[in-house]
């Protein structure tokens, strides 16, 4: 490694200590009015704390209506439990910065490779902290870590990146996304057969741990349209035209009641399946690979999902940071623009929760600009995204060009982060 780069990681390493310490120190004055008056970290200390109570007995928290997530939670939620000598908040927040250490690290190792990038690394250092203290008292950067983990070893070891794939996905859905740009055929196949085993292994190990492991299904089902959702920005844009709906708290969220507001959630699923549809046709449309295709798919993939949801809290940000991140460690990534946008979408929504969260609910006209910024940004951020990925995996090949030769190379080194 050459002088220049140890200095880039040194300088790298600095940084995130630096961030990371601002993070604990925002935390720790969280009760300040400024910063949400204690409303962010309740959160751990209050529903986590009180799913862990459940969980200590072998049981699902099924009839919570708040519980939301499939059986892989179940662990994450426990593992507080490895530091006995820590209350269950201090114990949850050091392991979810032993997490975000994780992720950087994988990021750095990624990106000190010959042809890569520490840009990666740089973007989850310095966009991390833009949602303050946030990402400390959420699970969601325990999730990310497995995503980063599942692209990063795809290319070196196919049946580790799936394994993290599916243990991701046992924790939060969202992860098995990023297997979406494995090549097709047989090249890809061992990343999936790597997922199913370790997916169904896994969800029957939690199935005999955990009863009533697929509660989470009928919990999600229920769910309305949320006010921070790409939905709940039209119904806060025609409250401003007489439309008679309000704010509510449901399900463990900020949701829209009243009229229309089933219209608007069906809307969203359609959407979804729209976004679906459109990811599986670049799938058998694309004939062009780069060493990044499998990153920007993934980062596409997930934008597309969040965009059109009926929910998008702000911890949604920690994932797509995280996978944009990984899109940087490749110099032949095709999102690059789409990472500007989405620290920009990141920087407004922490102007919305927690600083401006009440104007949010309220459906002010200073809240419902607010929403109209960042999910507009993070629509344009997936469009853009899409259609980068689409010309990326649909150009011609030029004659005589080989696609994607480093990557078949790294296929044939042994496993490594």
């Amino acid at each position: 490694m050459d002088t220049t780069k140890q200095r880039r990681l040194l300088a790298l390493a600095l940084a995130w200590l630096a961030t990371r310490a601002l993070m604990l120190w925002l935390l720790a004055h969280s009760a300040s009015p400024q910063l949400g008056g204690g409303r962010v970290a309740r959160e751990v200390w209050g529903l986590y704390h009180r799913w862990y109570g459940v969980l200590v007995h072998g049981g699902l928290p099924a009839h919570d209506p708040l519980w939301q997530y499939p059986p892989g939670a179940g662990p994450v939620l426990l593992a507080p439990a490895l530091l006995p000598g820590l209350t269950y908040f201090q114990a949850f927040v050091a392991l979810t910065v032993a997490a975000d250490a994780v992720t950087v690290l994988t990021l750095a190792r990624a990106g000190a490779r010959p042809g890569r990038s520490l840009l990666g690394a740089a973007l989850w250092t310095g966009g991390l902290p833009l949602l303050l203290h946030i990402p400390l008292v959420r699970y969601d950067v325990q999730v990310t870590a497995l995503a980063v983990l599942s692209l990063v070893t795809l290319s070196r070891s196919p049946r580790a990146g799936g394994a993290f794939a599916a243990l991701g996905a046992l924790v939060k859905v969202w992860p098995a996304l990023v297997l979406l740009g494995t090549p097709r055929g047989r090249e890809g196949g061992p990343a999936w057969r790597s997922a199913a085993v370790t997916g169904a292994s896994s969800l029957a190990l939690l199935a005999l741990a955990f009863r009533d492991p697929l509660s989470f299904l009928l919990q999600q089902g229920a769910r309305g349209v949320q006010i921070e959702s790409l939905g709940g920005t039209a119904l806060s844009l025609a409250s401003h035209a007489g439309w008679p709906g309000a704010a509510r708290y449901r399900y463990g969220a900020m949701e829209f009641v009243g009229p229309y507001v089933s219209s608007v959630a069906h809307a969203s699923l359609a959407l979804t399946a729209v976004a679906f549809g459109l990811l599986v046709l670049w799938r058998v449309r694309a004939r062009r690979r780069t060493q990044a295709t499998p990153y920007d798919a993934a980062l596409s993939a997930v934008l597309l999902f969040t965009v059109t949801s009926r929910v998008i809290s702000p911890q949604y940000m920690i994932w797509l940071l995280g996978l944009a991140a990984v899109c940087l460690t490749s110099r032949h990534t095709s999102q690059r623009p789409v990472a500007v946008l989405l620290l920009a979408a990141t920087t407004v929504s922490t102007v919305i929760y927690p600083l401006h969260y009440w104007e949010v609910i309220s459906c002010s006209w200073t809240g419902t600009t607010l929403m109209v910024v960042r999910n507009g940004l993070l629509a344009w951020a997936a469009g853009l995204s899409y259609l980068r990925l689409w010309r990326s995996g649909t150009a011609p090949v030029e004659a005589g060009a080989r696609s994607c030769p480093q990557a078949r190379h790294e296929s044939r080194t042994p496993a490594s982060l």
